[in-house]
């Protein structure tokens, strides 16, 4: 399933940009006047292949799963706190829960790895394992595994739009996973572990030296090729990590836009455009994070974000903030009146 994806992506339609150009500049405003929210509008046009792109209605996916890493407390919650949260998700109580009920998402929770046996309503079990090794010991896991876990994303990505979803917002849920990403990061990019690691779940500063600390030791330890992201995955990832990667990969292969969230969802796409470059110019970045990781992750991908505001949650809820942007430019371009219809004179003549 994961070469066929990879083999389906194709560039997004650069063609249509002139006919979107031109329609924007016969819009009631002066030309170029809505700023970012034209070039988003090109930007959905392309992804779509639709001079008219529609964003309505997304779909939300969060991935949940363990990391071994957490046995070295390089985090200010306990391991069991990611099933806790699940259920929380399940019942609707979470902040991505809340988001995505107001931008009018479907909402799915994937186990992709949870290391303890959750309830079977409300979440989808596309369980590979019990949490991922401990990265300082062994692998975090098998290339298999990490294979599997990137399909399951890629299953994901397809149930949402064959349900209607016109666009994708990726989150995640488990404990440790800002560890996992700052290691990930560090080989993709070749940066110090340091200027990558900040607080996660709001370690205190000795502990963030120790987190730091652990990071180094694994990469030295599992020594990934850094041009194998693969190897780089199996070896320091996550399987939500994974599980993201592969709804990327699957979003791409069927032309939504894909908003992409904080620091370990943008570490997913980074290692995503790794396996197949042309995922990039469907990946829409939702907001800045305040982890110091994101913003060396998000000038790897030449990103800009939509949004700046402070956030460090993660489960996909800086992307579904910035979701009304997207909707908001694809209603410029389908409803606003151009000049002609609404018959205002510019003043310039044949």
């Amino acid at each position: 399933m994961l070469i066929e994806t990879i083999a389906r992506l194709r560039p997004v339609d650069k063609s249509i940009v002139p006919q979107v150009v031109d329609h924007l500049n016969r819009l009631t405003k002066p030309p170029g006047s809505l700023g970012q929210l034209e070039s988003l509008a090109v930007n959905l046009a392309t992804v779509t292949g639709e001079p008219f792109p529609r964003v309505s209605p997304p779909g939300v996916l969060v991935f949940a799963a363990d990391h071994g890493v957490a046995a070295e407390g390089v985090s200010a919650f306990p391991q069991s706190v990611t099933a806790q949260m699940v259920a929380n998700f399940v019942a609707g109580g979470a902040a991505i829960n809340v988001f995505a009920q107001g931008i009018g998402a479907r909402l799915e929770v994937i186990d992709v790895g949870v290391a303890e046996a959750l309830p079977a309503d409300g979440v989808v079990n596309e369980k590979v394992r019990l949490g991922t090794a401990n990265f300082t010991e062994r692998d975090a896991m098998s290339a298999g595994e990490a294979e599997r876990a990137i399909e399951a994303g890629i299953r994901a990505a397809e149930r949402a739009v064959d349900a209607g979803c016109r666009c994708l917002v990726v989150g995640e849920m488990g404990i440790a996973n800002t560890t996992t990403s700052s290691a990930l990061l560090a080989v993709l990019t070749g940066k110090p572990v340091a200027s990558l690691t900040g607080q996660g779940t709001g370690i205190a500063e000795e502990r963030l030296a120790h987190k730091r600390t652990v990071i180094e030791r694994a990469i030295a330890a599992r020594a990934p090729a850094p041009d194998n992201p693969l190897e780089v995955l199996a070896k320091l990832g996550g399987l939500e990590i994974a599980a993201m990667v592969g709804a990327y990969l699957g979003g791409a292969a069927r032309r939504v836009p894909l908003l992409v969230d904080g620091f370990i969802a943008t570490t997913a796409a980074l290692l995503a455009c790794r396996l197949s470059p042309a995922v990039r110019d469907y990946l829409i970045f939702g907001h800045r994070s305040r982890e110091p990781g994101h913003a060396h992750a998000l000038a790897a991908l030449g990103a800009h974000p939509l949004l700046d505001l402070e956030l460090r949650l993660g489960e996909g809820t800086g992307a579904a903030l910035a979701f009304p942007l997207l909707e908001a430019a694809s209603r410029m371009l389908a409803d606003m009146a151009t000049f002609e219809a609404a018959g205002v004179d510019t003043g310039e003549s044949d």
